[in-house]
């Protein structure tokens, strides 16, 4: 998710800043909505003993921003690079993330966005995979509290051809664990507990994938897709960044499925995929 096109860095800070005072609102109101449905309830008939008039419990007014929220205004405030995901884009998945969040959250890729993901995540866990070591000592060096890992990629965005014909194979229309499939395209080095954990939301915006000696995103399309359909129940919001670029165009649609297509906003798809472990006569794409 390192940027790699000039952007228009004033716009878009101006946007964010804008857009993260909107979300701190929306906490707020929904935390004044709450406490009127309280004060509108019947009373009860035990009252707590010698309230502590600094606890927020007893002063509907002690109503203050999360530390998350605070420190991404903060440093997007303060920040002269901007995410790569424009206004519209991120929208996409802020639909999603207003209705399922805390929730899990896994993305494809580390960048100056991260925070951002995290803070629309507020108290669920979002977890950031990154193909650069150097890049995850630099990003955590400036932002301690990210959930990062490092990831190997083996394939090349030249492979992207051969790769999308092996995709056709049985062993990729197999669902299973990632770490026990026999596709090619599976990635099985990843640390064991993204393996374990049903995910909510995945982000696909890395690896690089922008030139011939870059890994692609083959591998991390697939295994997103994988993950959702194994699933033990419910479903699961995949979103491809960079569709503008044939790989993710090609992939997104095979892998995902356009039966599974919700939205396109500018260079980004939404896919809801259900568990298939639900109905295992269910095919890969519908």
């Amino acid at each position: 998710m390192r940027a790699n096109k000039p952007q228009s860095p004033f716009n878009l800070k101006i946007i964010l800043i804008c857009f993260f005072f909107l979300f701190l609102l929306f906490l707020i109101l929904r935390s004044t909505f709450s406490y009127s449905q309280q004060n509108n309830s019947p009373p009860h008939t035990e009252t707590p003993t010698n309230p502590n008039p600094k606890d927020c419990s007893f002063i509907p007014t002690c109503t203050k921003i999360a530390p998350s929220l605070a420190h991404a205004l903060v440093h997007y405030a303060t920040l002269n690079i901007t995410p790569q995901q424009t206004f519209k884009e991120i929208s996409v998945s802020l639909k999603i993330l207003e209705k399922k969040s805390p929730c899990n959250f896994l993305v494809f890729g580390l960048g100056h966005d991260s925070l951002m993901w995290t803070s629309l995540n507020h108290g669920g866990r979002t977890v950031f995979l990154e193909e650069d070591k150097s890049w995850i000592q630099q990003i955590n060096a400036q932002i301690p509290s990210l959930e990062s890992y490092h990831v190997n990629y083996d394939t090349k965005v030249t492979q992207a051809d051969e790769l999308l014909e092996i995709s056709e194979t049985e062993e990729c229309k197999t669902v299973s664990d990632p770490r026990f499939s026999k596709c090619q395209l599976a990635l099985k080095g990843l640390p064991s507990e993204i393996y374990d954990i049903d995910w909510d939301l995945i982000m696909v915006d890395a690896p690089t994938g922008y030139f011939d000696g870059a890994p692609g995103r083959m591998s991390a399309i697939y295994t997103a897709g994988l993950m959702a359909r194994n699933r033990e129940n419910g479903e699961t919001d995949v979103f491809v960044h960079d569709v503008d670029r044939v790989v993710e165009d090609k992939f997104s649609k095979a892998l995902l499925c356009e039966g599974y297509l919700r939205e396109q906003e500018g260079r980004i798809r939404h896919f809801t995929i259900p568990s298939h472990r639900t109905r295992s006569a269910r095919p890969f794409c519908p």
